[in-house]
C-alpha cells in the first residue's frame, strides 16, 4: 500500500490566514530611538513571493497617530529593492530613518520588477501597500488620514501616480487588503519619468527598443503600445486634471543623464496648468542618484523632510 501525498492539502484542509494579516514582527530600535520592523508582509499574492515592507517608526516619545509615508525604490523598474537608499546616502543614517526620526513614518515597499510582471503590476503593489497601512492604522499608531508618498527615479513614477490615479479602478488591482482607499495626500518625487512616450527623444535613444528600461517595464517597445505607454505615464494623467488637490515636490538634477530633468518639468507644467500646487526644483550639476554633486542629496533629503512634515 503507497503512503499518502501529503504535498497537497485534502479539500476542506485549514488554511492560515494571509500573512499580510499577521501580526507585527518584533522591532529592533536604533541609536536615535527609530523603531524598525523589518520584513512585513503586506500583500500575499497567490504564485508570487509575498511582497515585504520595512516599517520605520518614530521614536515612542513621539506622540500618535503620527503621519505616514510609502517610500518606493528605484532601479529602472528592473532591479533595487525596499533597502535602497542611493550611493548619496552611502555611510550615513538612511533617508527612512532621517524621516522617521522627525516624526514620520516611513513604509519602505518592495514591489514587483519587470522582471517578474509587467505594468501596471508595480503600481498595482504600491496601492496594495498603501491599503495595508490604512487597514492597520490602528495597530501602527499611524493616521489613516496622513498617508503620503515619495519615491526616487522609478520609485517616483510610482508615487506620482499614487497622487494622480485614485478611484482608476483597473489600476487598483486587488492584492493584499482591499477596501480603504490607495489615495495619498502628498508626493515627493525625486527625479521621477513621468511621460514615458517622450523618454527616448529626451535621451537620444531608439522609441523602439525593446530593451529600453520602459519598454520592460511595459513589455514591448513603447512605439508599439502607445496607449499603454500613456497610460502608464505621470503626465497623461495630470494633462487630464488630476490630481489637481495633491500637493507635489519635484526634485531633479540638471545633470541628470538617465532621466533627463525636463520630464520634472513638464509633469509640473501640467500639473500647475491643472491649479495644482507643485514645488520644483533643479539642482545644478547633480546627476541620477544625485551624482556628481557633494550636497545635492543631503540638499534633497533635508528638503523632502521639511515639505513632508509641512504637507502631512
Amino acid at each position: 500500500m503507497s503512503s499518502p501525498d501529503v504535498s497537497t492539502p485534502p479539500a476542506g484542509f485549514p488554511l492560515p490566514p494571509p500573512e499580510h494579516l499577521a501580526p507585527l514582527p518584533p522591532a529592533r530600535t536604533t541609536a536615535d530611538g527609530v523603531r524598525v520592523h523589518s520584513g512585513v508582509v503586506f500583500a500575499a499574492l497567490p504564485g508570487v513571493r509575498p511582497l515585504e515592507l520595512d516599517l520605520h517608526l518614530p521614536p515612542a516619545t513621539v506622540p500618535g497617530p503620527v503621519p505616514v509615508v510609502v517610500f518606493l525604490h528605484g532601479g529602472g523598474w528592473r532591479a533595487g529593492s525596499r533597502r535602497s537608499a542611493g550611493p548619496a546616502f552611502a555611510g550615513t543614517t538612511a533617508p527612512q530613518e532621517v524621516l522617521a526620526r522627525a516624526g514620520t513614518a516611513v513604509a519602505s515597499v518592495d514591489y514587483r520588477l519587470s522582471g517578474e510582471a509587467v505594468w501596471p503590476a508595480p503600481l498595482h503593489d504600491a496601492k496594495a501597500a498603501v491599503r495595508w497601512l490604512r487597514a492597520r492604522a490602528g495597530d501602527l499608531g499611524v493616521d489613516p488620514d496622513r498617508v503620503g508618498a515619495w519615491g526616487e527615479s522609478a520609485g517616483a513614477h510610482l508615487a506620482a501616480l499614487l497622487g494622480l490615479t485614485a478611484g482608476q479602478a483597473h489600476l487598483e488591482g486587488s492584492g493584499g487588503i482591499t477596501g480603504p482607499a490607495s489615495a495619498v495626500r502628498a508626493v515627493a518625487a525625486w527625479y521621477p519619468p513621468t511621460d514615458l512616450t517622450g523618454l527616448a527623444a529626451d535621451l537620444g535613444a531608439d522609441p523602439d527598443a525593446p530593451d529600453s528600461r520602459e519598454a520592460q517595464l511595459l513589455g514591448a517597445p513603447v512605439s508599439s503600445v502607445p496607449e499603454t505607454a500613456a497610460e502608464a505615464s505621470p503626465l497623461t494623467h495630470a494633462l487630464a486634471g488630476a490630481g489637481a488637490g495633491t500637493p507635489f515636490l519635484l526634485l531633479h538634477g540638471g545633470a541628470d543623464r538617465l532621466v533627463p530633468a525636463v520630464q520634472s518639468a513638464r509633469l509640473a507644467a501640467a500639473l500647475r496648468a491643472a491649479g495644482g500646487d507643485v514645488e520644483h526644483h533643479v539642482l545644478p550639476g547633480a546627476d541620477h542618484l544625485w551624482r556628481g554633486s557633494a550636497d545635492a542629496g543631503a540638499q534633497a533629503l533635508a528638503r523632502t523632510v521639511a515639505w513632508l512634515h509641512e504637507h502631512l
